[in-house]
């Protein structure tokens, strides 16, 4: 299995209102040239077709053989863009996703709900957390079992995020580098 730092192309993909410094997702970035941030221009009150868009053209310029790293409303993002262009890439690691459905989605984005239940075209693992404010454990569950997703319940680490006080999230580095170990041998 190769290191994350070999890894490559992994497309990044952020939540609503972006991230900040201490987490996991900016941690990864650093010193890994083979990771790269996904941009969007609206990280407050994003319109899905949007970051759909955006997130198709980082695929179409990294290629079939990226990882998709994504974080809360990212994961909504990742099967909507399926949804959409039935695209293939070597897989996801879906962390902690928001619940567009739920009373608990911010307001302001649209276009995320309903969340897409379609089977995903490559491997992939959902992360979820026993007490995650923005999605039960259940509805994590019924994404998993959607999307065709391997499902990894963490236990008691909120949302996943810099709160959780994860750091660089060393135990994520090793989900991702067995997902890229089933998204090579095409399972």
């Amino acid at each position: 299995m190769r290191s994350t730092t070999d890894l490559d192309p992994i497309l990044v993909l952020p939540g609503l209102g972006d991230w900040g410094l201490q987490h996991w997702q900016t941690l990864w970035l650093a010193g890994r040239p083979g990771f790269r941030r996904v941009e969007q221009a609206d990280w407050e009150t994003p319109r899905c077709s949007d970051w759909v868009a955006r997130l198709d053209a980082a695929v179409q310029k990294a290629g079939a053989q990226a990882l998709l790293v994504a974080h809360s409303a990212a994961c909504s993002l990742v099967a909507h863009w399926v949804a959409a262009y039935g695209q293939r890439v070597r897989g996801a690691l879906l962390v902690g996703p928001s619940d567009t459905e739920a009373p608990s989605y911010p307001v302001g984005p649209t276009g995320f709900a309903p969340m897409p239940l379609v089977r995903l075209p490559f491997a992939s693992t959902v992360v979820a957390s026993s007490d995650d404010p923005y999605v039960s454990l259940e509805r994590a569950e019924l994404f998993a079992r959607a999307w065709g997703s391997r499902f990894v319940n963490v236990g008691s680490a909120g949302h996943i995020n810099t709160a959780s006080g994860l750091g660089a999230w060393p135990a994520g580095l090793e989900l991702l580098e067995e997902l890229n170990a089933r998204g090579s041998s095409g399972s």
